[in-house]
């Protein structure tokens, strides 16, 4: 809304001071400190209102040390998160970009799936929560919607450069130079060439359902990640955290694909229009380094779903858009290494407890966290080390962006 309205003053009334609006990494800075300003003035409020509702977190007792001391503490904390989220996009974003759009929908999206299985949790008493199945069909949903538009949206395209002797800032000047092609086309870490597309995999009679195989391809990652991100938060600040980690690092692919000349150095794919979600990015980072303000240890309010399938969703979308959805194993290896320390577990538990009458554990308890919490080490210690993990996972994604 506030680029729109400086964009009018400067264009107006030449107003002194407008037109540095017109800059992303201006928006970008004021993004990320309205974010955190939200977050931690807002936040405040906030906690006081959900002990007032008495929307305190009921703690099931699993011999975790300190466990118990945090029974009461308030959740749905990912309202805090949101709103820190969406209220900065809204203000200093370009809202008839694609990508901004689909970002706040998927934010609003997941943290509505989130909100119902809180209340139900804590209001209605359910232990349960919010069936899973509900849960995955919500995800589905989002993954359906967001995999619909990447295909067939006219704006969402990657600009194919046909004079392969000419530089890219040439091929700005002369528009025959280059054309806007949608493709199915993502980056491939590692590899010299490091572009892939969904349609290799398919035979050739096959190629006209490539469209289908992205679409779940889609599905899959966008669930996938954001059962991740609800997995890993289970101590106080792992998730915010090791989200705000993600969030920068999305923040810079965004920016170098969405820049001619980043992209040309880079080697990498342009995708114009892409440079936007730089805003989105740095809002996303502020809420949750915001949200560390009361959420490091002792935590006085949790994310609760609201806030860990959100981000979640997020961070798989913004993956996709940029084309960088193959590297989550990598960027989001905290998260990866948390889901399947859970499938491990419940899958040879099911498998000796078949064969041998009696079930057996990998880890004295999944996720991956409790078990070093099991082995006695301090929450605190886990959650730094995790932290830093995630900074080395970091720095190689950006690595891969020459590493080939």
């Amino acid at each position: 809304m506030l680029y729109y309205l400086f964009e009018y003053l400067d264009q107006q009334f030449n107003l002194a001071g407008a037109g540095v609006f017109q800059y992303i990494s201006f928006r970008a800075g004021v993004g990320i400190a309205l974010s955190l300003l939200i977050t931690i003035f807002f936040g405040k409020h906030f906690i006081k209102l959900l002990q007032k509702q008495q929307m305190g977190e009921s703690i099931r007792d699993l011999g975790l040390e300190g466990q118990m001391e945090k029974k009461g503490t308030p959740t749905m904390g990912g309202i805090i998160i949101i709103s820190a989220i969406v209220i900065p996009t809204l203000l200093v974003a370009k809202l008839d970009n694609i990508y901004v759009i689909l970002l706040l929908v998927t934010t609003i999206w997941m943290g509505l799936i989130g909100f119902l299985d809180d209340y139900l949790k804590i209001k209605k008493k359910n232990k349960e929560g919010l069936s899973g199945k509900f849960k995955i069909v919500g995800q589905i949903g989002i993954g359906l919607i967001v995999g619909v538009v990447m295909v067939s949206h006219q704006d969402i395209v990657v600009r194919d450069f046909n004079s392969s002797d000419q530089t890219i800032e040439t091929a700005v000047i002369e528009s025959q130079d280059f054309e806007d092609v949608k493709s199915t086309i993502t980056t491939i870490p590692f590899v010299k060439n490091n572009e892939f597309n969904y349609k290799w995999l398919l035979p050739d009679f096959l190629e006209d359902y490539t469209n289908i195989l992205y679409i779940i391809a889609v599905i899959f990652i966008v669930t996938s990640v954001s059962n991740g991100a609800n997995i890993t938060d289970g101590l106080d600040g792992l998730a915010a955290g090791t989200s705000a980690i993600i969030g920068i690092t999305l923040a810079i692919l965004a920016y170098v694909s969405g820049n001619l000349i980043f992209a040309e150095y880079l080697n990498i794919m342009y995708i114009p229009g892409s440079g936007e979600l730089v805003i989105f990015c740095t809002a996303f980072v502020g809420a949750c380094i915001g949200f560390l303000w009361y959420n490091s240890y002792p935590a006085q309010v949790f994310m609760g779903d609201t806030g860990s399938l959100s981000i979640g969703g997020v961070i798989a979308v913004l993956a996709l858009v940029v084309r960088k959805e193959l590297l989550i194993p990598v960027l989001c290896g905290i998260f990866v290494i948390e889901n399947l320390s859970v499938i491990i577990q419940v899958s040879y538990f099911k498998y000796t407890k078949k064969k041998y009458g009696e079930g057996r554990r990998v880890f004295l308890m999944s996720p991956l966290h409790h078990h070093y919490q099991k082995k006695g080490v301090h929450e605190t210690k886990i959650v730094t080390r995790f932290w830093t993990t995630g900074i080395l996972l970091a720095i190689l994604t950006l690595v891969t962006l020459k590493l080939r």
